[in-house]
């Protein structure tokens, strides 16, 4: 299948390590430019070497726990070099706990991290992208917009918003050949899983192996999912083969979520 990305733009969020590493490696392998962003430039720089014709793309250092700079930054970029197809929104998610013993500034700092950076992205991108007549914004959330997960509050308020935010941005944009779809992620191998099996473990008194085997034996795959799984979601996503699904909450999530 010809995804047609060849030659396209795309800001890949994230992109130093797990699910926004993977899905910059496969977007590049369809031909796009990549423009990695992150706030860690040694990682970037890495990143940036592991991608095929590294020569190509490029990376943006910002923040996003401070939106200011992450426009500015942004805003520099477009001008001094090219807008963007494809947007993947992609942040790690706010830590653990009840909701009940949440703190405000939790809240706060999860709500600018997530939806105030993925607004201020999608309003400095989608001018190129009407212009171009073709664009793609894909956020990476969570299946907690479906079902919420136990012990992750803040996350599984914040996540919610992103999900009723992009619904909204699709049906604004969908006339102008701009699509809006969020990959919701199951427990994937990553840095933040890893992070969520050590805080239950020391939580139950269960080994990390222990707490990690009884977690896939909630999935009927029995079994977490790699990052490239999501990365190929992400990427059909990116193309023009999928220009007609819009709005969608898509899992990928070997099964879990329980509700259609």
């Amino acid at each position: 299948m010809d995804l047609k990305l060849n030659n396209k733009y795309a800001l890949v969020c994230g992109s130093t390590a797990g699910i926004g590493k993977a899905t910059a490696i496969a977007l590049a392998e369809e031909g796009m430019h990549i423009t990695l962003i992150a706030r860690n430039e040694n990682k970037l720089k890495t990143v940036l070497s592991q991608l095929s014709n590294p020569e190509i793309h490029n990376y943006i250092v910002a923040d996003f726990s401070n939106p200011t700079e992450l426009k500015e930054q942004v805003e520099t970029y477009i001008k001094n070099n090219h807008g963007f197809h494809v947007l993947v929104n992609n942040t790690g998610g706010p830590s653990g706990g009840p909701i009940f013993n949440a703190s405000i500034e939790a809240f706060e700092n999860a709500f600018t991290q997530h939806l105030k950076c993925n607004h201020i992205l999608a309003q400095t991108l989608v001018p190129f992208m009407k212009s171009a007549g073709f664009g793609r914004i894909i956020n990476v959330i969570s299946t907690s917009v479906k079902q919420p997960l136990d012990g992750l509050g803040v996350s599984n308020t914040i996540r919610g918003a992103v999900a009723s935010w992009s619904k909204t941005l699709a049906n604004e944009l969908g006339e102008f050949g701009i699509t809006v779809n969020n990959v919701l992620p199951g427990a994937t191998n990553t840095e933040r899983l890893n992070e969520i099996i050590k805080n239950k473990s020391t939580k139950t008194g269960k080994t990390e192996a222990e707490t990690a085997n009884t977690m896939k034996s909630t999935i009927p795959a029995k079994r977490f999912a790699k990052p490239e799984e999501l990365a190929a979601a992400i990427t059909f996503l990116a193309s023009e083969c999928a220009g007609y699904i819009n709005g969608i909450n898509l899992p990928v999530d070997g099964g879990r979520t329980k509700s259609l």
